[in-house]
């Protein structure tokens, strides 16, 4: 088998934060990334464009973020001699905030666990016949 390159798989323990309402995942890392982009292109289609997404799936994931939260996260203005334009609203900074520093805690305590945990496990899986 020339060519072919065998690693050690990565140890990680990743943990990923979704609020959920429902059924309706209200915010999580992916919407989080959204708003971020939004922040910095001012707009649903460049935010999705920066993204790799169409301006459909961005626009959805806003939409549901607006709906599943009491106040808006993101404003929209049409279009027009002023130009339209898209930005956070005050709650969209707010949870986009505590959602980041709540990752960060996250993050901590599972590298903290994880250095318990990683001397318990082997360098690979066994392979099962």
């Amino acid at each position: 088998m020339s060519g072919i390159l065998t690693k050690t798989p990565k140890t990680l323990l990743r943990a990923q934060l979704r609020l959920m309402l429902g059924n309706e995942i209200a915010f999580g890392p992916g919407k989080a990334d959204l708003l971020d982009a939004i922040r910095d292109t001012g707009s649903i289609s460049g935010a999705g464009k920066k993204m790799g997404m169409s301006y459909r799936r961005a626009w959805l994931l806003v939409d549901a973020m607006n709906r599943c939260f009491q106040q808006p996260l993101v404003d929209t203005a049409k279009g027009g001699s002023q130009g339209g334009g898209t930005k956070l609203t005050a709650a969209g900074e707010q949870v986009l905030h505590q959602y980041r520093a709540l990752q960060a805690e996250v993050a901590t305590i599972t590298e903290q666990h994880f250095q318990t945990l990683k001397p318990l496990l082997r360098k690979k899986p066994l392979i099962t016949d």
